[in-house]
């Protein structure tokens, strides 16, 4: 979308392009089949997490949808699912227990990279946009404060990553755990 219709960057709350749409559309229904298929799985204890940040992010695109405003914010905020490839390629490692630890090690660092790139930095520029550019009523106070809760969990996901790939020895308990004891969701 952004490839194809690069202006849109120059219009976060007002941009519009049939490809775009049609991704938060697709998007949405990806979320929406993901919850459900977490609870009719019986997965929602250990998945809990995954079930808030789905729900807000099915509200906030519903919302985009429904009023045609803030969607070139949703697909800045769709780059996240980049990094995913590498996060997900560091579970299955971890899964397989790999013979040879190189290969989990050039993910590790390819992982933070892209972390950096597709989360950390579209998080915090529509942060900061959202922040200083957009009325704190109505549609614009709902995505602000839906920004600010998954800027809270980006960054706790950040710090258990840190932890877990570059800083193990700062983990407590047992392996695979944090201090109060939760399995964390990126193992």
């Amino acid at each position: 979308s952004l490839w194809h219709s690069p202006e849109l960057l120059s219009n976060i709350q007002d941009g519009y392009s049939v490809s775009g749409h049609l991704l938060v559309c697709f998007s949405s229904g990806y979320f929406i089949h993901d919850s459900l298929d977490i609870i009719f799985n019986h997965q929602s204890r250990s998945s809990w997490e995954y079930l808030v940040h789905h729900a807000m992010a099915i509200s906030a695109f519903v919302s985009l949808i429904i009023t045609g405003r803030f969607l070139v914010a949703a697909i800045l905020l769709l780059l996240v699912e980049v990094s995913n490839i590498f996060l997900t390629v560091r579970m299955l490692l971890k899964m397989s227990n790999v013979p040879s630890p190189a290969l989990y090690e050039a993910n590790k660092y390819v992982n933070l990279v892209m972390y950096f790139i597709f989360r950390l930095a579209p998080q915090s520029y529509l942060t900061w946009y959202f922040l200083r550019h957009v009325e704190v009523q109505g549609q614009g106070a709902f995505l602000t404060a839906n920004l600010l809760l998954l800027d809270a969990m980006i960054l706790m996901y950040f710090s258990r990553l840190l932890r877990s790939d570059f800083f193990p020895s700062l983990r407590k308990g047992s392996v695979g755990r944090d201090v109060d004891g939760e399995k964390f969701l990126i193992d």
